[in-house]
């Protein structure tokens, strides 16, 4: 017998539901051991799928999937699905490139039914897929599993508030993994929960209600008293209140509880709530013990766990940004820094420790969090918005009527601007330097190294109006900024190195293989820094001096840098040749962060293949 005598056989959930219901949970413990070797060997995220294994069993096992739909929201709680529908050997090279997505993909599995790799979408996803049941004839059940921290998203309540008064059949499990908005759970929970979702209990409501809806004072004192006697042993009353029929909170690590539960809830018509208390990291101590540090992690020896502390690492950018935040708040009280749920990976936890009173996280909210900076600049504040590039995506509505608009002074540090490497294409940073040049009243830069990103930083926040700094994940060339906070003078540009014939235009994370390649090609390398206003004098001198131009850019070609130098071009009369080089008018998958450059001919040798092309095209 192997180690996964239960785990191995199964191929898809076919073969799960083969199972006898005493067996699941040793394929609970095979499938959570399976996970902890599996992503401390590849990376990718841990906490979060330990703690949806029961959960994903019992989901399966309960539902005909793929016919039944589910949908996992936010989507990186989804490795303990892809194993049990076919995926297990494709673990072994999760987020790497050719592998499989660490998030929900269409293209991947018929069982994966929508892509999600933003929070907050399941919902609306669920409740189109409902209707378009219901509108087609066909008979199906829809489930979504949204993650506490998903539903703190407005657009999960728009939702909610569509759905309850839909008539759609369909489901939503909110796998509450931080004891958030619940007491907690004991075993009356989980038999009030069982009661509540099964047929007699529903049957004898619908009965009573068909009774007293002859007489509706008599109903409205039934309604009321029912709603009182939940809300003493439940926080349900606001999902009924959306419309819904509310059941738990359930432990969701107890099979026994799950699985009679579900399958009453599967039976009943109408808009279901099922509320999950899971724990992240469930069944490994290390990631129990620290859920933020097992979060998203690289390549560790699962028996030891991750190793802290060790240093000698290079500085990321987002260390860099840290930096900056507390230096300039010590010196500024008007500072107040704001985030969307990413304290941690916008480099926020040494600035939110000193400055308390002055540290917002509005939860998984982008819209907000940008109309919430600038409702504080109105007054006089000075906001800093730190945000991934994928994530502001999500609030651009409010960045061009709230903020720009009414020329209002937000910064946003934007982090992970351009390509992020293993989570792919949802969040690639790809489209920042487009969206963000197009829009009156911004200034936009992006930094060549780690000082010159502190220099801008200081830079937009000196400037009235609403500016962008935008890096790259991870480590730049290793250039330390200096403690002083000095500005740069806005919209000029550098030439770093003086060439001939060819002149390369670099954008920030492009600055550095640029130079690489201007070495081999004798050529001359200008760091732009400012997208917008971009340096035109210096591109009109660049133009004039040289036979080629070539602009680089680690962001879509398409309305990004390298337009902004075509623009120039024109309207100044230049006829000079440019070629334009970035992302190309396509999604780019996952994959490590170096070879997708590589692939992309966004690298040294690319730059100098490209060049040398154009200099004898027929070679």
């Amino acid at each position: 017998m192997t180690a996964n005598q239960l785990l191995d056989p199964i191929q898809s959930p076919a073969d799960l539901r083969r199972l006898d219901r005493r067996q699941l949970p040793q394929l609970a413990n095979e499938l959570r051991q399976f996970l902890v070797d599996s992503v401390s060997r590849t990376g990718g995220h841990l906490s979060s799928n330990l703690g949806t294994v029961e959960l994903t069993i019992a989901l399966h096992y309960v539902f005909d999937t793929p016919e039944d739909r589910l949908i996992w929201d936010v989507g990186h709680q989804c490795y303990a699905h892809k194993v049990l529908t076919g995926r297990r050997e494709g673990m072994a090279r999760l987020r790497m490139q050719g592998g499989i997505s660490g998030f929900p993909k269409r293209s991947e599995s018929i069982y994966d039914t929508f892509g999600v790799g933003h929070s907050s979408t399941s919902i609306s996803a669920a409740l189109g897929m409902a209707l378009a049941a219901k509108q087609k004839g066909e008979t199906r059940k829809v489930v979504a599993v949204i993650g506490d921290g998903a539903m703190s998203a407005g657009m999960a309540f728009e939702a909610l508030n569509n759905a309850g008064v839909a008539d759609a059949d369909m489901l939503v499990i909110l796998n509450d993994n931080e004891m958030s908005i619940s007491p907690p759970v004991g075993a009356l929970n989980s038999i009030l929960t069982r009661l509540t979702s099964s047929k007699t209990y529903n049957a004898a409501r619908e009965a009573g209600r068909h009774m007293l809806g002859f007489a509706p004072p008599l109903l409205e004192l039934a309604r009321r008293a029912e709603e009182h006697v939940k809300g003493m042993i439940s926080p349900g009353t606001l999902f009924e209140e959306f419309g819904f029929h509310y059941y738990g909170p359930i432990d969701g690590h107890d099979l026994d509880a799950l699985i009679p539960t579900l399958e009453n809830i599967k039976k009943l018509k109408g808009p279901q709530f099922l509320h999950v208390i899971t724990k992240k990291g469930q069944g490994y101590k290390l990631a129990e013990a620290d859920p933020i540090l097992y979060h998203g992690v690289g390549k560790f020896d699962s028996s030891a766990g991750i190793q802290t502390g060790k240093g000698g690492g290079k500085l990321t950018y987002t260390q860099v940004f840290g930096d900056w935040l507390c230096d300039m708040a010590a010196a500024d009280p008007r500072l107040v820094g704001i985030t969307p749920a990413m304290r941690e990976g916008s480099g926020m936890v040494r600035f939110a420790e000193q400055f308390p009173d002055r540290y917002f996280d509005v939860g998984i909210a982008e819209q907000h969090a940008v109309t919430f900076a600038a409702g504080l600049a109105c007054e006089g504040l000075k906001p800093v918005v730190a945000i991934y590039s994928t994530f502001l995506q999500r609030a651009y509505d409010q960045l061009i009527h709230d903020v720009a608009l009414q020329n209002l002074p937000v910064l946003f540090a934007i982090d992970r601007g351009g390509l992020v490497g293993a989570d792919g294409a949802t969040h690639h940073g790809s489209f920042d330097l487009s969206f963000l040049t197009c829009i009156p009243n911004m200034v936009v830069m992006a930094p060549a190294d780690e000082a010159e990103c502190r220099r801008m930083l200081t830079t937009a926040y000196t400037l009235d109006r609403p500016t962008a700094v935008r890096y790259p994940r991870g480590s730049g060339p290793g250039i330390l900024p200096a403690p002083q906070l000095d500005a740069l003078p806005v919209g000029l540009g550098e030439t770093l190195r003086q060439g001939r014939n060819v002149a390369l235009l670099a954008f920030g994370s492009m600055v550095a293989p640029a130079l690489t390649a201007g070495e081999e090609l004798d050529a001359t390398v200008a760091n732009m820094r400012f997208i917008k206003p971009i340096d035109a004098d210096l591109v009109e001198e660049l133009a004039r001096n040289h036979s080629l131009l070539v602009s680089i850019e680690e962001n879509a070609l398409i309305g990004g840098a390298g337009s902004e130098v075509a623009r120039v071009l024109t309207e100044r009369g230049l006829q000079t040749p440019l070629i334009r080089l970035g992302l190309p008018d396509r999604f780019i998958d996952h994959g490590e962060q170096s070879q997708l450059l590589a692939d992309l001919g966004l690298d040294a040798p690319g730059i100098i293949r490209t060049v040398q092309h154009a200099r004898n095209p027929h070679s």
